[in-house]
């Protein structure tokens, strides 16, 4: 890698309104060219011009493309955080189709930021500590929603089943990309997957989660 990886700059946030519209759209470009291309191979170049940002712009927000990465990896950690939050705040209407559809719905929202992630998670460039934060963040998240769905559900095997949802979940997106019609047939199976493994969870201890 080129020198910018050497210097952890952070990115510098934006003041007005269009400004942050110029970093959304550096953020969205460099997500799409992250999942496409690697994180290795995109170039800062490239990024300025899917964004239509002039080059010099570009790095007065994002001093070097480490600090532009780490950005997404905290847009994408964010948004996870909000939405399994509002799934776990609703979670105890739900039934187990809707609260399974909750969660591949999430997993098929904002792909292109979830494959961007998902690049930057396995890069050897991207920061460990970031990277096993956003495990951890996430797998904290969904224990805490199995455990708001049975409070009768032992913290040690929340976690557990925590870490098989989470893995079950994270295949969500490569399905989504197989074409014709097998692509909704394995999105109908991981739905019927998923309901029947909450189902399973929702169930209190002394009625087979042990």
């Amino acid at each position: 890698m080129s020198s910018q990886k050497s210097t952890a700059v952070a990115a510098v946030a934006p003041k007005r309104e269009r400004g942050r519209f110029r970093v959304a759209a550096i953020m969205d470009a460099a997500a799409a060219l992250f999942a496409e291309r690697g994180y290795d191979a995109a170039t800062m170049t490239e990024i300025a011009a899917r964004s239509k940002t002039a080059i010099g712009s570009l790095y007065r927000f994002f001093p070097t493309k480490e600090s532009l990465a780490d950005a997404l990896l905290t847009r994408y950690g964010d948004l996870m955080t909000r939405r399994l939050d509002e799934i776990t705040e609703a979670a105890a209407s739900l039934s187990s189709s809707a609260l399974a559809d909750s969660l591949i719905d999430l997993m098929l929202e904002r792909q292109a930021d979830r494959a961007a992630a998902l690049v930057l998670i396995e890069a050897h460039s991207s920061p460990a500590d970031k990277r096993s934060t956003l495990r951890a963040v996430t797998h904290r998240r969904i224990a805490t929603l199995l455990v708001s769905v049975n409070g009768t559900l032992p913290q040690a095997r929340a976690e557990t089943m925590a870490m098989l949802l989470l893995h079950v979940l994270k295949a969500v997106p490569m399905l989504a990309c197989e074409g014709g019609e097998i692509r909704e047939d394995l999105l109908a199976e991981t739905r019927e997957l998923v309901r029947l493994y909450v189902a399973h969870i929702m169930r209190p201890t002394g009625e087979g989660v042990s």
